[in-house]
């Protein structure tokens, strides 16, 4: 650990990722999402592992998932977006795809929230538009977000570059991201490394940092 100016500097992954610091979010850890990433089964098994050391060190654990509006109550962007998503050319087409109550939308049961741990709906893609993540994590002292879950060429980056804007260090857990297309989720990291946006490690390696 660096300390310059009255500030303590990790200097790598087990230092940025200590408890006390750091946080864990489980993006879009549901039915109809983690159907469709690639080997989803083992994803699914490394987000388990992370979680299971984060609650056994007492790292909050905090869950996002997506949801629609019912079309009725969409606006210009709202439409247009649906449209692009559903591969449809009217607006008049668009449904409902995640509504708050359909099967898809729940969380998967293997990594359900646990002890009250809360999940925030949200209906764009950065975890942090239209929820308190950001205040409760303040209010926590969070310094680190660690990020889990799905898609990560989707909604897992433009959180990492929200976290990163705001102040935190966002890190990817990579092997613990499940990804619909190898080279989309290639190029979301490689930007991100680029950009010098986040940090990254494996599953393995946070749970260590976790005292796991």
């Amino acid at each position: 650990m660096q300390h310059a100016h009255g500030v303590a500097v990790p200097e790598d992954l087990a230092e940025m990722c200590r408890p006390g610091v750091s946080a864990v979010l489980v993006y879009d850890a549901q039915v109809g999402i983690l159907a469709h990433v690639r080997d989803g089964g083992a994803v699914t098994g490394r987000i388990g592992a992370v979680l299971t050391a984060a609650r056994a060190a007492h790292v909050p654990v905090l869950y996002v998932r997506h949801v629609s509006l019912p079309p009725s109550h969409l606006g210009v962007a709202g439409l247009r977006t649906a449209m692009a998503w559903q591969r449809v050319q009217r607006a008049d087409e668009v449904r409902a795809v995640f509504g708050p109550q359909d099967a898809h939308t729940q969380l998967v049961p293997e990594l359900a929230p646990v002890g009250g741990e809360p999940v925030f709906d949200k209906l764009g893609m950065s975890a942090f538009v239209g929820t308190p993540l950001e205040a409760v994590l303040r209010d926590r002292g969070v310094g680190t977000l660690v990020l889990v879950g799905a898609v990560l060429e989707i909604g897992i980056e433009p959180t990492a570059r929200h976290a990163a804007d705001l102040g935190f260090l966002p890190v990817v857990v990579e092997d613990a991201c499940g990804v619909v297309d190898e080279a989309a989720g290639q190029r979301s990291l490689d930007a991100l490394d680029y950009t010098f946006a986040s940090y990254r490690g494996s599953a393995a390696q946070v749970v260590a940092a976790f005292g796991g």
